[in-house]
């Protein structure tokens, strides 16, 4: 049981930067201005226009509906105001209730009936002679029902929704009490977490077989990925964050590019208590781990304000590989009018990380460092301009700096080159090797030293979402955004700069039918500064064959079907190594592009079906769901050489002119696979949680040179390998074809266990490996190369005296000894232990 409140969270975002601007875009430049002094004129007028409704009296009114939104009457329903009931009323036959008049403050409504658990509302604001309008999701049974906005852009309970949605809310979040983000994502079906190493080493999730780089990832509404879609996950904190949200399946029409897999949402924390609540917390553990984190939320009048700071560092296990993270986290919320809302949400993340490298293939460590600051700010103003009508606006900023320093080679010398020590490398597949790698090439071979690599990226945009409720059971939506995205690389000197403008819009429809069926429809269609137009549909239904009731152990039969399509934008590198960005760079380039009609590069795509079922038992205490998938990725970007163009239909004039090759949009894979689900309530104290997921992925075409030309070890010379790609025919790499995750959850009063299991198969990989005298006998097979492995973690907290709590916490409890990557050893058994201080806050208000 979940609340939806009228004020709709409006999901859009338009970027724009004047870091990157070129000419041609003053214009739009000076056009986004003049939208931001009118926003700005808006803000003023609704200041002094608060100061007129403040004293005033209003009115809370709304529905008691169960999950497929049918009315729930004679329902019980009770109006708090700082933890005490102050009014009490009746639905009507409707499920409608009134309070009125009720004085200007901060309230919350709470609704119950036999045979439903009761639900309580976010807190809401009364400011002047307006109405408040709230509707209360009352739920069947003990198990939770979470509010999603992914599928449509705006508010509905999951019931409602057809596609694959996964929620983790604050009560799972603290339960975990993962550092990590990426921890907790191990809990979503689905998603193959995958990190580079111990704790801040690379980390990427390939949702149901698809790239890591084909996630788009939103803080508050704020795009977090790079030019491309890359997501460094590593260096997301669980500090700050109230709930996650991951979309499963390719939603372009709402979020535009990067969005061919999934969608994950990172909500910030709001302040929700009169009495303002003070935390510090601070714990440490072995390999020199210490955390302190601190914060402030809290209400006054009509803001609403949290913030929060986090150090951690820990210098890990292995040598040169120390991780430092801080993260500076920020919401404030200003109800300027009975109708208008006004957030800030800001996220700073500062990282730092020795980099060691595969310390199983080299036997020494690098002595290399990288650093990455990130900030994430935005703004958003939400109207309910009518009963049926909501609008919001949000402009947001993106600033992603990353550095990488290489002092000096390292390893022993030899034939100008510096190699590791000897050592012995077997896979999980049980074929073996020995001997030297090249860890450092040495300047006679073209190494530079000191080796350095920095990039940004800066993006603005603006994002422009309006609903509106055509009857009860059909609503609409339309969008607008606009990015203006600008960055660089540079390798040694060599700068690579880029700037684009993007803009693009949407439509979508969302309907249901007897409270029963439930359809959601859409179109995006952008225009993209690389690629041009694109468009991307999506159609997805929700059905009850079985409707929910509180009176049957089989209570509520669902099922569901999603289709997506989703669309990816080049990188800044694949950008610049285009087949028509080097073609203009030559004197013929200009001519061979027009003889030969050579077109900009193309966006990556994707085209997903997923269908499933979800059926209730046991009153409600119980879920199971079965979901299966078919994702299709084409038109992916990979480098080919020039002497393999003309098989893509590259003249061989074109194709000689360029030195090496190109990146051409030439290959693609698909992935069939299966979800299940569980999720049950033991008892009044327990829950438990778990789910399997089998991804069958499969290259079904490659042009890239490893997969045209194998290489083969000596050894085994009959098994053809991919060194950096795999073939045609095999696993994407690091995809695991079963994985799974299981949980456990106790809690009380004044104390909360957890342990949570993530399993995971073998899967394809490569060493990438080049030996001492530039041959092959470091290679090793790519199938099953990587090891399966078992990661066991447990928590628990106690409350030991008012604002005093106790917790701890120990991952890989098992101590295996594994690898996320081949060749890269993950973090052994480590644990923290910590005591955090609260003062003030309801709990502190009430005890």
């Amino acid at each position: 049981m979940k609340v939806v409140a009228s004020q709709e969270t409006g999901l859009v975002n338009i970027y724009l930067s004047p870091l990157f601007r070129g000419k041609k875009e003053d214009i739009v430049h000076d056009t986004l201005q003049s939208a931001s002094r009118t926003l700005l004129s808006l803000l003023l007028f609704l200041g002094s226009a608060s100061i007129v409704w403040a004293g005033s009296a209003g009115t809370i009114s709304g529905k008691v509906a169960d999950p497929v939104g049918a009315a729930v009457p004679k329902a019980k329903v009770e109006l708090l105001r700082q933890g005490t009931v102050i009014r009490v009323t009746e639905a009507d036959r409707e499920g409608a209730f009134t309070f009125s008049p009720v004085e200007a403050g901060r309230y919350i409504v709470r609704a119950g009936v036999t045979g439903f658990s009761s639900q309580t509302s976010a807190p809401l604001d009364v400011t002047g002679r307006r109405t408040v309008n709230v509707e209360l999701v009352l739920q069947i049974g003990t198990l939770r029902q979470q509010i999603v906005v992914s599928d449509t852009g705006t508010s509905l309970p999951e019931s409602q929704v057809g596609a694959s949605v996964t929620v983790l809310d604050q009560s799972e979040l603290s339960a975990f009490n993962k550092f990590d983000l990426l921890d907790a994502l191990r809990q979503v079906p689905g998603l193959a977490v995958v990190q580079t190493g111990e704790r801040g080493g690379t980390t990427s999730i390939f949702t149901r077989g698809g790239n890591s780089e084909f996630n788009k990832v939103l803080i508050d509404g704020i795009p977090a990925n790079d030019i491309g879609g890359a997501v460094e996950f590593a260096n997301l904190s669980a500090s700050g964050a109230d709930e996650l949200e991951v979309f499963r399946g390719a939603n372009s029409v709402l979020y535009g590019a990067d969005a061919l897999g999934s969608v994950i949402q990172i909500t910030t924390r709001r302040g929700a208590t009169p009495l303002p609540e003070l935390t510090y917390a601070v714990d440490g553990g072995n390999f020199n781990t210490l955390r302190q984190e601190i914060s402030l939320g809290g209400i006054f009048h009509q803001l609403d304000y949290f913030g929060d700071f986090m150090d951690f560092q820990t210098q890990n296990s292995l040598p040169n590989n120390s991780f430092h993270n801080e993260t500076l986290s920020a919401n404030l919320g200003w109800k300027a009018n009975p109708k208008t809302d006004v957030r800030f949400t800001l996220r700073h993340t500062g990282t730092a990380l020795g980099d060691s490298n595969a310390l199983t293939f080299y036997g020494l460590p690098d002595d290399a460092f990288q650093r990455e600051p990130e900030t994430y700010m935005g703004i958003k103003v939400q109207n309910q301009t009518t009963s049926e009508w909501r609008n919001s606006l949000q402009i947001t900023s993106t600033q992603l700096r990353y550095s990488y320093d290489e002092p000096e080679p390292v390893g022993i010398p030899y034939l100008g080159n510096y190699i590791g020590d000897p050592v012995n490398i077997c896979g999980a597949n049980g074929y073996c090797t020995s001997g030297q790698a090249i860890l450092d090439y040495g300047v006679a071979n073209g190494g530079i030293y000191p080796n350095l690599f920095n990039s940004h990226t800066a993006v603005q945009s603006l994002y422009a979402l309006s609903s509106y409720d055509f009857k009860p059971d059909v609503s609409g939506s339309a969008g607008f955004w606009y990015d203006h995205e600008g960055g660089y690389t540079n390798s040694d000197g060599s700068l690579t700069p880029t700037t684009r403008n993007n803009v693009g819009g949407f439509l979508e429809v969302h309907g249901s039918l007897g409270h029963r069926a439930f359809a959601t429809a859409g179109i995006g269609l952008e225009d993209n500064a690389v690629y041009g137009f694109a468009a991307t549909p999506r159609v997805s239904a929700a059905y009850y064959v079985r409707r929910p009731a509180s009176n049957s152990f089989f209570n509520g039969t669902k099922l569901r079907f999603n289709f997506g399509t989703g669309i990816d934008e080049p990188s800044i590198l694949n950008q610049s190594l285009s087949l028509y960005n080097l073609l203009q760079t030559l004197p013929n380039g200009p001519q061979l592009i027009s003889q030969y009609h050579v077109a900009p590069m193309g966006p990556e795509r994707s085209r997903d079906f997923d269908w499933g079922i979800e059926q209730f038992l046991a009153n409600g205490r119980v879920r199971v769901g079965l979901t299966g998938f078919h994702e299709n990725f084409y038109d992916l970007i990979a480098y080919v050489s020039n002497n393999l163009l003309p098989e893509l239909g590259v003249p061989a004039s074109v194709a000689a002119a360029v030195p090496f090759g190109a990146s051409i949009n030439s290959d693609s894979y698909r992935s069939l696979g299966t979800e299940a689900e569980l999720e049950a309530r033991l008892n009044n104290k327990m829950r438990m949680q778990g789910a399997y997921t089998y991804t069958d992925a499969i290259v079904t075409q490659s042009f890239a040179s490893s997969a045209q030309t194998p290489a083969f070890n000596p050894a085994f010379p009959n098994i053809a390998i991919g060194i950096y790609s795999p073939l045609i025919g095999g696993r994407p790499f690091r995809v695991p074809r079963n994985s799974g995750n299981l949980a456990l959850i106790y809690s009380k009063r004044s104390l909360g266990l957890a342990a949570t299991g993530y399993f995971v198969s073998r899967s394809d990989d490569s060493t990438y490996l080049t030996d001492e005298n530039y041959g092959n006998t470091l290679i090793l097979p790519n199938r099953d190369l990587l090891n399966a492995y078992q990661l066991v973690d447990w928590s628990g907290w106690l409350d030991v005296h008012r604002g005093v709590t106790l917790y701890a916490g120990i991952s890989n409890l098992l101590d295996e000894h594994y690898q996320g990557a081949f060749g890269y050893p993950a973090l052994p058994l480590n644990f923290r232990a910590g005591v955090k201080f609260t003062i003030g806050g309801e709990s502190w208000r009430n005890k």
